[in-house]
């Protein structure tokens, strides 16, 4: 078994699907309550050992990110190929939004990366803003992107 599928919580993802059952993709988030994908350290060298659990939980810290008081945290969004431009990504957005409205929380709080510029116009005529800038200099060949711009937005605007 793969990590990612040991630690996944999908009671922390909004699936999109078509009248006919075909999936069209998905938002996964953060809360007080849980992540889509969760775990630690012992699940990392469960699956990959101790050295290998080490080397990746480091990586994973640089872009770890906590999940703030009355902020709900999206935690990734995809659209399956076929399903883009046809309104599933903003159908997703709203999902978000509506879930962290029903849990009480204030703002929703996702990261874009600089090379995902349809995805962050997509967060900007939602509403989302900028409101700080990571950059990775020189971990960019590793994770293949040099930064990630974090982008809130008050839930119920």
């Amino acid at each position: 078994m793969s990590f990612i599928e040991g630690v996944l919580d999908p009671t922390h993802a909004i699936s999109a699907v078509s009248k006919d059952g075909q999936f069209l993709g998905m938002a996964g988030f953060k809360s007080p309550k849980g992540a889509l994908v969760g775990g630690g350290f012992g699940d990392l060298a469960r699956t990959y050992g101790w050295i290998g659990a080490a080397l990746r939980g480091t990586l994973i810290h640089v872009l770890e990110r906590d999940c703030a008081e009355g902020t709900l945290l999206m935690d990734g969004i995809f659209v399956e190929p076929p399903a883009r431009g046809q309104g599933v990504g903003t159908a997703l957005l709203h999902a978000v939004e509506a879930h962290a409205a029903s849990m009480k929380l204030q703002h929703v709080r996702l990261d874009v990366i600089d090379t995902n510029p349809r995805a962050r116009a997509l967060y900007e005529r939602e509403g989302f803003s900028e409101r700080s800038v990571l950059s990775l200099g020189p971990l960019k060949p590793i994770f293949g992107f040099s930064s990630a711009a974090q982008m809130t937005k008050t839930v119920g605007r």
